[in-house]
């Protein structure tokens, strides 16, 4: 039987880091020293990896649409040369990058496992290293085609996944949808559907530069702040409501602003600042205002999904209209369809 290969692409982040004079730092090259220490890697049951390290390395932090791109770009490049990939990140801006991945790598059939740790590999109590063998596990996995997360011994799909955690081991969560899979002392198969693996060859289409922003709502938000961020060149908002998906309907100004950009082709798309739970703008007249505002639903999407599919969708130079409809279209997996 032939062994797998799994690329492990090292786009930085704390699991390859070391601690310099201001604090944990990239590093480059320590991670492959930290791995050539690893007798784990010799197991049989692990697939063959070949180490592939960005330059530079970066804090998730300093992560952009770019860096996505790049990461895409490889896995296209190396496509036919592995049989599952893993993305080594910083767990700050993670959950973005597993939910830009999910678009940008279209026709995907092979998996793609994101991973990171809140300590460094090589430091005492380190979750790198069960986070690391779990991914290459799941990397080598047959019936995976799709981007998911593993952290913490949870695999979740990866753009449903948000960061809950600045300390805890267990610091990722899939608040709209159950796991993909456990990892315990068994691997164990969770209730969410697995996405079927995609037809035809890998393609990752070209990204553009394009000009969003995210804003949280906020009891007494001022309609002239709000007019503030829609201006040229914006094309994109993601609109961080109340509960179900409301707004202040009492500001008349408010609501221009938003109809004024909407009609201009800014693409302004609704999420909750919730958790757990999905934006309806027919439950409440609140929501109904914005709907006739031209704003659009993100349904259950996490923030980061939403954010990553707007960017995507934008990049693409789809027209406005066109990027409204696919922004409420379940594309990935990324939201549950409405009833």
């Amino acid at each position: 039987m032939a062994v797998k290969r799994v690329l492990l692409a090292h786009a930085g982040g704390t699991i390859g880091m070391r601690r310099g004079d201001a604090g944990y730092e990239p590093a480059p090259g320590h991670l492959a020293e930290l791995l050539h220490g690893m007798p784990q890697l010799a197991s049989p049951e692990l697939p063959a990896t070949e180490l592939y390290e960005f330059e530079p390395l970066l804090d998730s932090a300093d992560m952009s649409p770019r860096d996505w791109l790049a990461i895409a770009r490889l896995i296209a490049k190396r496509y036919d040369e592995f049989d599952g990939f893993v993305v080594l990140h910083g767990t700050d801006t993670l959950a973005y990058t597993s939910s830009a991945l999910s678009f940008l790598l279209e026709g995907l059939g092979k998996p793609v496992v994101v991973t990171g740790s809140q300590l460094p590999l090589g430091v005492l109590r380190t979750d790198a290293t069960e986070n690391l063998l779990g991914a290459l596990l799941l990397a080598a996995a047959d019936d995976l085609h799709e981007v998911v997360v593993c952290f913490g011994g949870s695999v979740l799909r990866g753009n449903r996944a948000t960061k809950v955690s600045s300390t805890g081991f267990d610091a990722f969560e899939s608040p709209n949808e159950p796991h993909i899979a456990s990892l315990g002392v068994n691997l164990e198969a969770g209730p969410a559907t697995r996405l079927p693996p995609g037809t035809g060859p890998l393609r990752v289409a070209q990204l553009e530069e394009v000009s969003v922003a995210a804003l949280r709502l906020f009891p007494g938000i001022r309609a002239s702040l709000v007019e503030n961020v829609l201006r040229a060149p914006l094309a994109g908002l993601m609109l961080e409501t109340f509960g179900s998906g409301n707004a202040p309907s009492r500001d008349p100004a408010l609501l221009r602003a938003l109809a004024s950009a909407s009609e201009r082709g800014v693409v302004i798309v609704n999420t909750t600042q919730c958790l757990r739970g999905a934006v309806d703008m027919r439950g409440y007249a609140t929501g109904s205002a914005l709907a006739a505002a031209g704003v659009v639903s993100g349904g259950d999407m996490t923030q980061e999904a939403a954010l990553a599919k707007l960017i995507w969708l934008l990049g693409r130079g789809l027209e406005p209209q066109r990027v409204r409809d696919l922004v409420q279209a379940n594309l990935r997996g990324e939201l549950t369809d409405a009833a």
